[in-house]
């Protein structure tokens, strides 16, 4: 064996010895030393899918009990007497409350200035039901089952009230005649109107109502709790023209409506809102508690010249006791029963006031709408007509009479006021 040999085999050897006298001393591990302090939190793990539900947990304590609300009713314009009486006496007085009437026991209605002496040919007061109108210009009358009576085609079913300033009225006239006619107009002529429905369980009567006619209520709201508690419930007051247009109108604001030579009746919210009054509200000139048709003095809160006042100093024609300002500003344009074309009269002043004055003809050539303002016809002839209240004029004498009517420097001489 060389010497390089033996020393290979003497470094092995070594490591031999090495290895098994680190494995001797190596032993059994020694016992468990106390843990040491907690380290920080490491970051949240993405959580895991959402297990089953678990079975429903036991009630909770009930909460408290919530406000309670009980809308406003209404009570009638009677229970508004108590604390309003003369405005009640008043507004009684006017046609609003006699736009629809019950008749009870077969009595007819009560009015305060007019009277409907009997219903239609052929029925009596225990065939009605209710009668529409009857204050001031016309009646109609509704049959057992809520239906207007029309009658046959010969039939006349509509009373004209007499009209003094007309000279005619007092007589019966055809409506619809032959037609099955349903009462459908108690959103303008009720109380608290609903379109569900039909009133008193009749077919003919379309929706129901809080109280015929129209009530304080109507334009104030219902009072149930206003009487209870007058001053922390007050009605409301509305003085916007618009309002008053809901029912004063008929259809779309921007055309007049017309028809027979005449404009429609409650056409006067359209007449002002074609015209450059429309910035005025009705109650400006309106008190809506009084009557007009019996009481101009007391129904008109002001007069024309309050606001007109030049037009009132100057005009051709000196002696102004010939004619009023609404003579020619407001003449009888609507018919709401009695008219006479021939004479440019109806039985409604217009509320189109402005006059054009080398305008002759109020309506458009097919006769359904008027124009939006007055022209000489019912301006000037609705008194210059044969047996009027003036003389007879050629249209161009009409003309020149109107043109500058109101100017200074016009021939006539001013009146002093």
């Amino acid at each position: 064996m060389g010497s390089k040999t033996m020393k290979k085999l003497l470094v092995l050897l070594t490591l031999i010895l090495v290895v098994v006298l680190v494995a001797a001393c190596a032993g059994e591990p020694g016992p468990q030393g106390p843990p040491g302090p907690p380290g920080p939190p490491g970051p949240q793990g993405p959580a895991g899918p959402q297990g089953p539900p678990g079975p429903p947990g036991a009630d909770g304590r009930d909460g408290e009990d919530g406000l309670s609300y009980t809308p406003p009713d209404y009570v009638g314009s009677e229970a508004c007497q108590e604390c309003h009486e003369d405005i009640y006496k008043s507004f009684m007085k006017t046609g609003h409350p006699y736009k629809l009437n019950k008749v009870v026991d077969g009595k007819p209605p009560k009015y305060p200035f007019s009277e409907v002496p009997n219903p239609p040919e052929g029925y009596t007061w225990d065939d009605i039901s209710y009668v529409i109108g009857g204050y001031g210009w016309k009646a109609r009358f509704i049959d057992k089952q809520g239906f207007i009576i029309t009658g046959d085609a010969d039939a006349k079913t509509q009373y004209n009230l007499y009209n003094e300033e007309l000279d005619m009225g007092d007589n019966w006239v055809p409506y619809h005649a032959g037609e099955e006619k349903p009462y459908n107009c108690g959103s303008c002529h009720t109380t608290g109107y609903s379109t569900q429905g039909n009133q008193d369980g009749l077919p003919g009567l379309i929706g129901t109502w809080a109280l015929p006619g129209i009530q304080c209520e109507e334009c104030h709201g219902p009072a149930s709790r206003h009487v209870n508690d007058p001053e922390r419930e007050p009605m409301q007051i509305i003085r916007d023209g618009e309002f008053c247009g809901r029912c004063h109108s008929r259809g779309e604001v921007t055309e007049i409506d017309a028809s027979g030579g005449f404009i429609k009746h409650h056409e006067q919210y359209e007449e002002l809102f074609e015209s450059k009054k429309r910035v005025m509200d009705c109650v400006d000139c309106h008190d809506p508690h009084q009557t007009v048709k019996y009481s101009k003095k007391l129904g008109i809160k002001t007069a024309c010249e309050n606001c007109h006042i030049e037009q009132a100093d100057y005009q051709k024609i000196t002696d102004r006791k010939h004619a009023e300002c609404i003579d020619c500003h407001m003449p009888r344009v609507t018919k709401s029963a009695l008219g006479d074309p021939e004479r440019y009269t109806g039985d409604i002043r217009t509320h189109l006031m402005a006059i054009k004055p080398t305008s002759l003809v109020t309506f458009e050539a097919d006769q359904t709408v008027a124009k939006p303002y007055l022209s000489l016809d019912f301006a000037c002839k609705s008194c210059h007509h044969e047996g009027g209240k003036a003389s007879v004029k050629s249209d161009e004498e009409l003309v020149d009479m109107a043109l500058g009517y109101h100017d200074r420097d016009q021939a006539g001489s001013r009146n002093k006021q």
